[in-house]
């Protein structure tokens, strides 16, 4: 028997969704859930074999909640997002079906998942954390989804100070403490809003306005203190960013 859980937050999509499996009857249906926060809690108990997964929900999006899992499970999207995500989809996601979902592009789904199941688990989950890192579920990033042992942070992009990166890590300040992710500097220089936030050195990504004072530090290089009494190091082309946006 094959276990899936059903994550959105519309119940009739996931009526829909139901009605369509009822032909597959190898397939069962473990758990339907409204919001990320039930769904992450849903795979880590039941471990399914299959997801079905709507981006654009309350609380915290399909996106951030995949961050949360340790070991994902394959993945079949139900979304309404944009042409250049869709082609993120077709590249790492084992398929997507665009709301409103017909049955045979349902039926076309299952089947593609039918047929990759023997793929081992740690390939679905290189797979599935590329496309975390390819896609934004927005402009620019807002907050971020952190998972420290059983409890779960939801951070404001608002209450960020500095980000340091620490090898496959990234620590970030914020005013209300330190927290730990998984991901990269890069991710995080891409996806901040580049008019609030700027990266100063090849470890720091600071808020723009968090930046008490610089000091002149060496030869060509300098130190910011921030809000949090931090000091960070400003690299040679940090600073020529860091004129340019002060306006010094």
């Amino acid at each position: 028997m094959i276990k899936a859980v059903l994550i959105d937050d519309e119940p009739l999509a996931r009526s829909i969704i139901s009605e369509y499996l009822a032909d597959y009857k190898e397939i069962q249906i473990i758990e339907e859930c409204n919001d990320g926060f039930e769904g992450a809690k849903a795979i880590m108990q039941h471990q399914p074999d299959l997801v079905f997964l709507d981006i654009q929900m309350p609380k915290i999006n399909g996106f951030e909640m995949l961050e949360l899992i340790d070991q994902q499970p394959p993945v079949i999207f139900t979304t309404a997002f944009d042409e250049y995500a869709i082609r993120a989809f077709e590249k790492y996601a084992i398929d997507y079906l665009l709301k409103p979902i017909s049955k045979s592009r349902f039926d076309q789904a299952i089947s593609k998942f039918l047929q990759q199941r023997n793929v081992q688990s740690t390939v679905a989950l290189e797979q599935t954390k590329k496309m975390l890192e390819t896609i934004s579920p927005s402009p620019s990033l807002e907050r971020i989804v952190v998972k420290t042992g059983n409890k779960i942070n939801v951070i404001a992009a608002d209450n960020l100070i500095c980000l340091e990166a620490d090898d496959d890590y990234v620590h970030l300040h914020t005013t209300t403490g330190s927290y730990l992710k998984n991901k990269t500097m890069a991710f995080f220089e891409k996806e901040l809003d580049p008019n609030i936030f700027v990266r100063i050195h090849r470890s720091y990504i600071v808020r723009i306005d968090s930046i008490v004072r610089l000091e002149a530090f060496e030869k060509e290089s300098h130190i910011a203190i921030l809000s949090n009494n931090m000091k960070v190091n400003v690299s040679k082309s940090g600073y020529s960013k860091l004129k340019q946006v002060l306006d010094i």
